[in-house]
């Protein structure tokens, strides 16, 4: 008998499709190019008495988000520093009759300010967490990526009332609810966040962060007591702070993972450190030798310049020490945007990891574009995040 093989009828079987590799973040951009557009801006702001930082917060945005690649499309900030500017004005007519308020409050009895004053800070703090939202929402919706804009939904008031409770809830357990509060937050801003129609979710939990950085609440005390440990105990929270957070976001199947280790921030705020001293140094120097010139020019001694009224009423001396700290304002804020945004941000981006990328190929555009009313009341009541 001759052996026979059969072969069952039937459409073929699929073959299983590979699962992709998972996709870094790269960056582009070259650190001299932001450099000299900070330096450029920080010139403007000068000489605009500091209105042009809603046009330099727009070109930052368009440098950091257009040299971020993900599966090497970079994103694109469609926001302008006019619509900054709008909601930073709309904001202040709305914001000046409260401290206006306050303040005649204030000449009408010394006790009804006292009692003011707490109602007061409670406002502030809740209008606020309410700013925060419709600042990212404004800046979620102003980013596009690969044709596709993010976009985002829910109220800032159940927010900022959500993040008022908590608040109250790290005041008493001084600060170890932190984590708990970062995580109902994120999940609140996250679960109202979307690209297209993906929606987002985040799965980072409370404990998870606990269980990360619990030494670190040991460890405050002594940093706020020898203030050289501080740099070690906030750049380490920080960096388990965005390990935690980029690894809990989702949107649908697509999700991040970040690899940074805990020392990777700290070498950045000594930076800033080093520098902010270098500068404090130079300004103290040019203070004195601004001085010295006006009392050689006053034809009098240091000690008797400082004696007399002259060095009180010198208009001359009163105008170099203003244009010297400005220039000292404008030099630390170069410094703090290319330590601690630049070359902060590529440092999160290149621990960043994407997974199941190819769940975003088909999304649909969706999504209403925010106003810029609360990065108007964000700066405003100078709580705006980037």
């Amino acid at each position: 008998m001759n052996d026979m093989s059969w072969t069952p009828l039937g459409p073929p079987q699929p073959q299983p499709q590979p699962v992709p590799p998972p996709m870094p973040v790269a960056f582009s951009g070259n650190r001299k190019d932001f450099f000299h557009l900070i330096v450029r801006g920080a010139g403007l702001e000068l000489v605009t008495v500091g209105f042009y930082r809603f046009w330099l917060a727009t070109d930052i945005r368009r440098h950091l988000w257009s040299n971020t690649l993900v599966d090497g499309d970079g994103a694109e900030y469609t926001g302008r520093g006019k619509e900054l500017l709008i909601g930073f004005l709309v904001a202040l007519a709305i914001l000046v009759p409260v401290y206006l308020a306050y303040f005649l409050a204030g000449l009408e009895a010394e006790h009804v300010k006292a009692f003011a004053s707490l109602p007061l800070v409670a406002f502030f703090y809740v209008f606020g967490q309410f700013a925060i939202y419709r600042a990212r929402r404004y800046r979620l919706t102003r980013t596009v990526w690969r044709g596709v804009r993010f976009w985002m939904s829910g109220s800032g008031w159940i927010y900022a009332l959500q993040a008022s409770l908590w608040g109250l809830l790290v005041l008493v357990t001084l600060g170890l609810a932190l984590p708990w509060r970062e995580a109902a937050l994120e999940r609140y801003k996250m679960r109202h966040s979307y690209y297209g129609d993906l929606q987002g979710s985040f799965e980072g939990s409370g404990w998870e962060f606990f269980k990360r950085a619990w030494w670190l609440w040991l460890l405050t005390p002594f940093a706020l007591y020898l203030m050289i440990f501080a740099p070690f105990v906030y750049g380490a929270y920080k960096a388990i702070e965005w390990r935690w957070w980029l690894s809990g976001i989702r949107f649908g199947e697509v999700r991040l993972e970040s690899t940074l280790r805990r020392s990777a921030l700290i070498g950045l705020y000594w930076k800033v450190i080093g520098w902010i001293t270098l500068l404090g140094v130079v300004f103290l120097g040019y203070l004195l030798l601004c001085t010295f010139l006006v009392a050689s020019i006053d034809g009098s001694s240091i000690e008797t310049f400082f004696k007399t009224e002259a060095f009180a009423k010198s208009i001359p001396l009163l105008a170099l020490l203003v244009i010297g700290y400005l220039a000292f304002a404008l030099s630390l804020n170069v410094v703090m945007r290319v330590y601690l945004l630049r070359d902060l941000w590529i440092r999160v981006l290149s621990s960043t990891i994407v997974h199941n990328l190819e769940a975003a190929a088909n999304v649909t555009a969706r999504g209403e574009l925010a106003n810029a009313l609360g990065e108007g009341f964000a700066d405003g009541l100078d709580v705006a995040g980037f």
